[in-house]
């Protein structure tokens, strides 16, 4: 899909998609419970569906209703093997060819994963699917199949390659791609490189509380997206399971407990909303006090909107330590301002895409510099319109980076369906806050 995006003033107020993120793990925890939970304001991207499918192979029941909790068909509906029904409602005008808001109740009865048979897990292309459910598929001691797109597969799985070498359990690679595992996880102490991503401390947190014994995660500094942990604890908090830092490092997780089912509501998403925020627009649903890293959004954009021109007005740089999925946009605000430094830039080169290198690429084509070191990146400023179509890297947010860019110069971004992962409304809510755009 291509959208075209012509010199556009948007305004008004928007309201913040359900954080993906949290999504995710309130899921994950209800899966894991013995009883059915409720959860609230979900939104129905790829990434969230894939979470879903995983739960359902490992014998959850998950029921798909409307904003009230009321089954009903509309667009979006299941396949006729999934259980449930969708409904489709959303404010604003509805521009050709795009989808519906999408905002869900979704019901889990959960299931006990000591028991479920051999199973095949669809994490279709999402990272954090794949890595929150690879330590789950080892507390069952039976032949478990992860399977994803070649990109998702090629992402490092190094972590608990070692764990597994370690313990005795199968981790194969294979061709089609997927991941086969086999064996039971043990409680006991576990050392992880702090800088790593969090989502292998995540889905190592799901499944130890469930083992007889207790465990701790050692990690070795420095600790980067602590915010995610932090998220992940709560999550875990509101269904019954503890787990504490002991300091600043170590998380001491207690066994032998128990998922217990709840009522829980979907915060509003800060990484998602960044984008509108980017753009001068109001956005409503956020909580202030979030743990989401990424709520350091606003006050990342007044840092560059009041500084100076070049880089060397803040020149300890912006830390994406806490915050990577914020790059993007960060580095199309600064190309719109007056440029900026970015440090703790490395692990953007392990996402979707290399995101450093994509923004560095499609920012070119706006008459932008973009320089790449080890761990930081400069971007320059002065844009232009590109003079040629940008490409969305098959990187959600990248593309939305792009439209961010071309609301002030105009252009047309290829493969902008990469949207629907994380956001499949984004272009709806865009065109409904007053923005030009047409979709082929």
């Amino acid at each position: 899909m291509n959208v075209t995006i012509m010199p556009s003033k948007p305004s008004g107020t928007v309201q913040a998609p359900p954080a993906k993120s949290m999504a995710h793990r309130l899921l994950i925890a209800a899966g894991l419970s013995r009883g059915t939970s409720t959860i609230r304001g979900i939104d129905l991207s790829e990434d969230v569906r894939a979470t879903i499918d995983c739960l359902r192979a490992l014998g959850a029941q998950v029921d798909i209703c409307g904003p009230e909790g009321q089954p009903a068909r509309g667009e979006g509906m299941p396949a006729p093997d999934q259980a449930g029904t969708v409904n489709t409602k959303g404010p604003g005008a509805q521009a050709p060819g795009m989808p519906s808001a999408q905002e869900k109740t979704v019901r889990v009865c959960g299931t006990d994963l000591f028991r479920a048979g051999p199973a095949c897990l669809p994490c279709r292309e999402s990272g954090s699917t794949l890595r929150f459910f690879t330590p789950l598929c080892m507390l069952t001691g039976r032949k478990m199949r992860l399977e994803g797109s070649p990109t998702l597969l090629s992402r490092p799985l190094s972590v608990y390659e070692e764990i597994s070498g370690k313990q005795g359990i199968l981790f194969q690679r294979e061709e089609d791609p997927a991941v086969l595992v086999q064996g039971t996880l043990q409680a006991g102490e576990y050392e992880l490189d702090g800088s790593i991503s969090s989502q292998f401390v995540t889905g190592l947190l799901f499944a130890l509380p469930l083992l007889d014994g207790d465990s701790i995660l050692s990690l070795r500094p420095p600790v980067e997206s602590r915010s995610y942990i932090d998220m992940t604890m709560d999550a875990l908090r509101q269904f019954g399971v503890q787990a504490a830092w002991e300091d600043g490092t170590r998380i001491r997780i207690p066994g032998g407990q128990t998922y217990r089912p709840r009522d829980v509501q979907v915060e509003g998403d800060w990484s998602n909303a960044a984008f509108f925020l980017a753009l001068g627009l109001s956005v409503t649903g956020l909580d202030r006090n979030s743990l989401q890293g990424d709520r350091v959004c606003e006050e990342y954009f007044r840092i560059l909107e009041e500084a100076g021109p070049g880089p060397g007005a803040h020149p300890e740089g912006i830390s994406l330590a806490d915050c990577p999925d914020l790059g993007p946009v960060l580095f199309a605000f600064a190309a719109m301002h007056h440029g900026g430094r970015f440090t703790d830039t490395r692990r953007l080169r392990i996402k979707e895409s290399d995101r450093g290198t994509a923004m560095q690429e499609e920012l070119r084509k706006f008459g932008v510099s973009v320089e790449i070191g080890d761990n930081e990146i400069l971007v320059g400023s002065g844009i232009h319109a590109p003079g040629e179509p940008l490409c969305g890297h098959n990187d959600h947010r990248i593309v939305m980076a792009l439209a961010v860019l071309c609301t002030g110069t105009g252009g047309t971004i290829c493969g902008a369906q990469a949207v629907r992962k994380s956001f499949p409304d984004f272009f709806r809510r865009l065109a409904a806050a007053g923005v030009d755009l047409r979709m082929e």
